[in-house]
């Protein structure tokens, strides 16, 4: 790829000198342009939405909402983000909440110059970047399993309880609501709120009151 058509990144990250030395590190690359920096999860989406990058770098982790909300929340409006998570840690439901929140990408903050390089063009071709030695984790897990917020969205879904509803109940904005049962119907292989609810009912996720 030519410098004149560079792949164009937004960083996320609520420690200054972190998105600096991000910045710095990838301005070395021809093909690669930080359109903006954001440092918290409100932050992400505004700069999501004025700068449409091509490629977004989040910490997980981040006071308030966090990266995953922040994930969440901008999936919901733009499906077609491509955002890669950075962290200090690799703990397995961190990977699997960033995961099925639609990242294509997770990687540990001490990864090699080169790797995070190569992750970037990677993800912005389409495809997904995370370790290999994360990835055998992952497939040794099943992946069905309901995050705890997806099986408190669960309860309040049998409930009857619309989006806006859940969202309110929860203390998350109606999107990201939206967002909880979209993953729930994924996971439980249902077409609508009423089968997820059966399936639930059926697998044990949800018990009737009284049982």
């Amino acid at each position: 790829m030519s410098s004149s058509n560079p792949i164009r990144i937004l960083l996320v990250d609520d420690h200054f000198v972190v998105r600096s030395g991000l910045a710095i590190l990838l301005a070395q690359q021809d093909d690669f342009e930080v359109v903006g920096e954001a440092d918290d999860a409100e932050q992400a989406l505004k700069h999501y939405r004025k700068f449409r990058p091509d490629v977004t770098l989040m910490d997980v982790r981040m006071p308030g909402a966090g990266g995953i909300e922040a994930l969440r929340n901008i999936r919901a409006e733009f499906p077609e983000a491509r955002v890669v998570m950075l962290t200090t840690y690799d703990l397995d439901e961190e990977v699997f909440l960033a995961l099925d929140a639609g990242a294509v990408g997770y990687l540990i903050k001490s990864v090699r110059h080169a790797e995070l390089f190569a992750a970037v063009r990677q993800v912005h071709a389409g495809q997904r970047c995370v370790p290999k030695a994360l990835e055998a984790r992952l497939a040794a897990v099943p992946r069905s399993r309901l995050s705890p917020r997806e099986v408190e969205t669960l309860d309040l879904l049998a409930r009857g309880f619309s989006n806006r509803e859940i969202g309110s109940a929860l203390q998350v904005t109606e999107r990201t609501a939206k967002a909880h049962v979209q993953a729930i119907l994924l996971k439980l292989e249902a077409a609508d709120r009423a089968e997820a609810v059966d399936a639930a009912y059926k697998r044990g996720l949800l018990r009737v009151e009284g049982n």
